[in-house]
């Protein structure tokens, strides 16, 4: 059938299951299956996620440093214009990871502006045509003070886990240095939220969060290639697996900024 890819006796897999989805085999002209809709994101005012977007067939989204200081120069105008807090982010090749809080209800709207602006850009600059992302972008929202805090290390170490440094500090295109003071703070990040979850003076605060986050570095290379300890995610894989449901009751921050105890 012409734009199906499936024959008239043939079936047609399920994308999702890869199983035969009823009403496309047996006879010529048979009805077209249905695919189960794709449910609905749970957006909440004040909600924070951990977003991750990777390229189509896992190719690189960013060729070089200068499609990365363009990616950086979008993400600064979605946080400016939607008032976002961004605490955390890491540029890898094929795929980036953001930690996000929203005060609006409105991941959706700003990932389609930031990954919509950036496929455009970026496949006018490289000549190419067709899908930059391999889906619109994937997010899990943060249920706990124990999964905020882990997700402040595991995004930074992801440049560790693939093998490309051995140490956070040594990759440039993450928050980690200019969390610990080591290099200018961009306009769009924000560090002391993060910050305060380890102590309320901000130079020994610095001096935990760098430590914490070498100790993350250490097991994973005492381990080996492995899921770096509170992640359940394999090196691999740019999708972090959380367990239990998801709920907009767990998400909510103080009018200061600051998490509320997660219920």
């Amino acid at each position: 059938m012409p734009g199906t890819g499936t024959g008239p006796g043939e079936t047609k897999a399920c994308r999702l299951c890869a199983k035969r989805v009823p009403g496309t085999e047996g006879e010529s002209g048979g009805g077209y299956g249905r695919q189960m809709p794709r449910p609905p994101r749970l957006q909440a005012a004040g909600a924070t996620y951990h977003v991750t977007t990777r390229g189509n067939r896992k190719q690189e989204i960013f060729v070089d440093d200068r499609d990365r200081l363009r990616f950086l120069q979008l993400l600064e105008q979605v946080v400016e214009v939607l008032d976002w807090r961004c605490h955390t982010y890491c540029l890898m090749t094929n795929h980036y990871h953001l930690l996000v809080q929203t005060p609006e209800a409105d991941i959706s709207s700003g990932m389609h502006r930031l990954n919509g602006v950036y496929a455009r850009w970026f496949n006018w600059r490289h000549g190419y045509e067709g899908h930059l992302f391999e889906r619109r972008f994937h997010d899990v929202l943060v249920e706990g003070h124990a999964h905020l805090l882990e997700l402040t290390r595991y995004i930074v170490l992801n440049p560790v886990r693939a093998g490309l440094v051995r140490t956070a500090g040594e990759w440039r295109w993450s928050s980690y240095n200019a969390m610990i003071g080591k290099r200018p703070q961009p306009a769009f990040l924000t560090t002391s939220w993060v910050l305060s979850l380890f102590c309320d003076d901000p130079k020994r605060a610095r001096e935990l969060y760098a430590e914490f986050v070498e100790a993350g570095a250490a097991e994973y290379r005492r381990s080996g290639r492995g899921p770096v300890p509170g992640t359940r995610t394999r090196p691999d894989q740019p999708y972090p697996y959380t367990p239990g449901k998801r709920s907009a009751n767990r998400l909510t921050s103080s009018a200061a900024g600051r998490p509320t105890t997660f219920r």
